[in-house]
C-alpha cells in the first residue's frame, strides 16, 4: 500500500477529516486553509510522541489514536482556546491494516469529543512515532499564558492528581489490581479528557495557566520563570483519587501527582475574589498553593516547612552530574 493510498483509506475520509465550521479546505492540497473571525487569534501547538518513550510497544493502536490527539489537544485547553483543526505527521516501520483500522478508530472518536478536524498531515517509514500539530481559535487579548501569575493569587488546578504516572505499572504490565482501581487509572491515562471547557471558562479570570504534562511541580515552575514570581505548594492539599491511593499508598501517591506527569489537567493561578464564581458554577477547582513574591516552586508540609525533592518532574534531556 503507498503513501497516497493509507491516506485515503484510513484518514481522508474519516468523519474527523470533513470540511466544517473554520475549516475552509482539508486534506488533498498541498496546504489547508483555515479561518478565523476578525478579533480572533490562531493557536498552534506541536506533540511529538515516540514509541518507547511516551507510551509501551507494542500497545493497543486505538487507545493510542486517542491519547495522541488528546495531549496534543490539551495544550489548546490551556491557552483557553477553541479546537479548530490538527495535522498528522505518521512513521510507521510497516503498514498493517489491522493496526492502521484501529489507530485511526480511536484518532476519530477523540476528535469528534474534542470538536477538532483532521486537515493534513504526512506519512513515512521509519520508528514508530506520532506528531500532532493542533490549531485553535481564541478572542484578541483573551488568551491563558503562563506569564501572568501576581504575589497573592491562589495556586489552582482542575483535577485530581497522579492518576496517570500511577497507572504506568498497569500499563506497562508490571504489576495488577482489580477492575475497581485498574480501570479508572487506566482510563485517566489512555483517554485523558483536554479541559477544554475549563479552559474557556477560565478565560478573563486565570492570571496564567498550563496543562500538567511533565509533572505538577515541573510544570509549576514555567509559570514561576515566565511570571517572576515564587509559587508555594501545600503537599497536604493534593487532590488524590482513593483509587490512586488504593493502588499506590499515600506516599507514592503524592510522588506522582507531584512529579509523575501524564495528568493533562489545567494547572492556573487566579485572584482569591474569583474562585467563589468558579466554585458556584461547579468547575473542579481545587487550591492547592499561592502565589509569592519570590522565585521557584517551593513544596511544604502541614507545618510550612519547605520539603522540596530534588526531582520536581519528567525531562527529555535532563543533565547528568
Amino acid at each position: 500500500m503507498g503513501e497516497f493510498e493509507l491516506i485515503r483509506n484510513y484518514f481522508a475520509t474519516a468523519p474527523c477529516a470533513l470540511v466544517g465550521a473554520g475549516v475552509a479546505l482539508g486534506i488533498g492540497d498541498d496546504c489547508a486553509l483555515l479561518a478565523v473571525s476578525p478579533g480572533e487569534q490562531l493557536a498552534v501547538s506541536t506533540d511529538t510522541l515516540v514509541a518507547g518513550v511516551h507510551f509501551a510497544d507494542p500497545c493497543e493502536p486505538f487507545l493510542l489514536g486517542q491519547r495522541s490527539l488528546a495531549v496534543a489537544v490539551s495544550d489548546l485547553a490551556a491557552m483557553g482556546a477553541t479546537p479548530l483543526a490538527f495535522t498528522l505527521a505518521l512513521t510507521l516501520p510497516t503498514v498493517a491494516a489491522d493496526w492502521l483500522h484501529a489507530f485511526a478508530s480511536g484518532l476519530n472518536t477523540m476528535a469528534q469529543n474534542c470538536g477538532v478536524r483532521l486537515v493534513g498531515g504526512d506519512t513515512t517509514r521509519g520508528p514508530l512515532s506520532l506528531t500532532m500539530t493542533v490549531f485553535g481559535r481564541v478572542p484578541a487579548g483573551l488568551a491563558l499564558t503562563r506569564s501572568g501569575a501576581q504575589p497573592g493569587d491562589l495556586l489552582c488546578v482542575g483535577g485530581e492528581l497522579g492518576n496517570g504516572a500511577g497507572a504506568l505499572p498497569l500499563v506497562l504490565g508490571q504489576r495488577t489490581a482489580e477492575p475497581a482501581i485498574a480501570e479508572p487509572l487506566l482510563a485517566h491515562y489512555w483517554s485523558p479528557q483536554p479541559q477544554l471547557a475549563l479552559g474557556l471558562a477560565l478565560r478573563g479570570k486565570a492570571t496564567s495557566a498550563l496543562d500538567i504534562s511533565d509533572g505538577l511541580l515541573a510544570d509549576c515552575g514555567h509559570i514561576a520563570l515566565a511570571s517572576g514570581v515564587g509559587l508555594q505548594v501545600e503537599r497536604d492539599k493534593l487532590p488524590l483519587s482513593r483509587a490512586l491511593v488504593a493502588f499506590l499508598g499515600q506516599q507514592a501517591a503524592e510522588e506522582a501527582a507531584l512529579s509523575g506527569g501524564d495528568d493533562y489537567v489545567l494547572a492556573f493561578t487566579l485572584p482569591p475574589l474569583e474562585l467563589p464564581h468558579l466554585l458556584a458554577d461547579g468547575w473542579p477547582v481545587h487550591v492547592l498553593g499561592r502565589v509569592v513574591c519570590g522565585q521557584g516552586v517551593t513544596l511544604l508540609d502541614a507545618d510550612g516547612r519547605d520539603i522540596t525533592p530534588v526531582n520536581r518532574g519528567y525531562q527529555h534531556f535532563r543533565e547528568t552530574p
